[in-house]
């Protein structure tokens, strides 16, 4: 077992001082602080105590970190990346590939000739990017497009004249199809009849939200569309905004997003796992390179009706231990409670694994090393690992991300 140093990734829409002040670094940072990445891509490796980035340790002895079955199913790399999240902005509206589409639009990049570093790269790697976020604070999110029946209702609502012919399009097509061609009128539109359709759906929230208040049914959509109309006025994002579901998690609570889910994290603070991956296909809310072809080529229009995950007690024999399940088998997440004057906690790790404390103190012991772990802080477990002992010096809370089952 060794301490992780995480690779800090300083995008614009990331905050100050959430992650220093929960990590307990100089606050306010000079630039913003949006993600601490834990794990062992080719972008950004984390470093180990001895040094050494973890990517280079594993390549050293994988037999020894990753262990043979994830060595047999997952090659030589880490399956997984953790991250700390911190969204005081909207970040840009995304999707992720599948793993077939993934490995066609890399091939196909690299024929083009674009460098994997270059702005204009869509595909960094060949891998899919399915992700769980975790909220630490409330975390407001448009995750996956909206049952389109209740889409209607909203549109309804806002009553907004320029809006009405995609409303009478979805309800003449009240499925997939129609998201599609509501999506796709909105993300090509001319940009003259952008900025005149987002400047009038402004006017329709505003107007909604004087009408009816914050409590509204729609207050918060409302509220949403006008914030991000104010930082992208000419943005077909704030339209897309319109179509996804808005979600807001509570500490504890989480989303999931399997390939080719819209979606775009507005603010709050997460632990985020996902598969080992950065590729990410931007439709709008950025300055950054934005391919709407290859968006949606990518994207899943059927209705994410329930996007939250419930965590649920973990049956392994640990206390305090709940599971965040998914379909996916590049990681598994879970939670692990420590109150103050509880008992350590002891199991056997079945492959490598990354643990995170995001509060209190936890004294993490696997039988050759013992290291205290403050809330920021991060382990690497080594698949050979016999056994691991966690105990809350002052209460803790560690998420636990190991490899998942086939």
């Amino acid at each position: 077992m060794v301490a992780l140093s995480p690779v800090v990734q300083a995008y614009a829409w990331g905050s100050r001082t959430a992650l220093p002040e929960m990590c307990g670094t100089a606050s306010p940072a000079p630039h913003p602080v949006a993600e601490h990445w834990f794990g062992a891509h080719d972008s950004g490796s984390s470093l180990c105590t001895d040094g050494r980035a973890l990517d280079a340790r594993i390549a050293a002895d994988p037999q020894r970190e990753l262990g043979g079955r994830v060595m047999d199913e997952f090659g030589g790399g880490l399956p997984f990346l953790v991250k700390l999240l911190s969204a005081e902005q909207a970040l840009s509206l995304q999707a992720h590939p599948s793993p077939e589409k993934a490995r066609e639009g890399y091939a196909a990049e690299d024929a083009r000739g674009i460098a994997v570093d270059a702005a204009d790269r869509n595909y960094r790697d060949v891998n899919h990017k399915p992700e769980i976020l975790v909220a630490l604070t409330e975390f407001h999110a448009l995750v996956g497009f909206r049952p389109v029946e209740r889409t209607i209702a909203l549109l309804d609502a806002l009553d907004v004249a320029a809006l009405r012919p995609f409303r009478d399009m979805l309800a003449g097509q009240p499925d997939a199809e129609g998201m599609r061609a509501v999506f796709t009128t909105f993300v090509t539109m001319p940009h003259g009849a952008l900025e005149e359709n987002v400047t009038e759906l402004v006017g329709g929230a505003v107007g909604y939200l004087t009408a009816h208040g914050v409590d509204a049914p729609w207050a918060a959509v409302a509220a949403t569309v006008t914030e991000l109309a104010e930082r992208y006025p000419t943005d077909p994002g704030v339209l897309a905004a319109l179509l996804l579901n808005r979600v807001v998690l509570h500490p504890g609570e989480a989303v999931y997003l399997g390939p080719g889910q819209l979606h775009a994290y507005l603010r709050g603070v997460g632990v985020e796992v996902m598969a080992n991956s950065d590729n990410v296909l931007r439709g709008g809310l950025t300055p950054k390179h934005v391919d709407v072809p290859e968006l949606m080529r990518v994207l899943e229009f059927s209705p994410l009706v329930d996007p939250t995950v419930q965590a649920r007690p973990a049956d392994r024999g640990i206390p305090g231990e709940v599971d965040y399940p998914t379909p996916e088998p590049d990681f598994a997440l879970s939670r692990i409670d420590l109150p103050v004057g509880s008992g350590p906690v002891t199991w056997r790790p079945e492959g490598p694994e990354v643990l995170l404390c995001t509060s209190g103190t936890v004294c993490v012991d696997d039988d050759e090393s013992v290291d205290t772990l403050r809330a920021g802080g991060a382990c690497w477990v080594p698949a050979s690992t016999g056994s691991v002992t966690l105990t809350g010096e002052r209460g803790a809370t560690v998420f636990r991300t190991r490899v998942g089952d086939r």
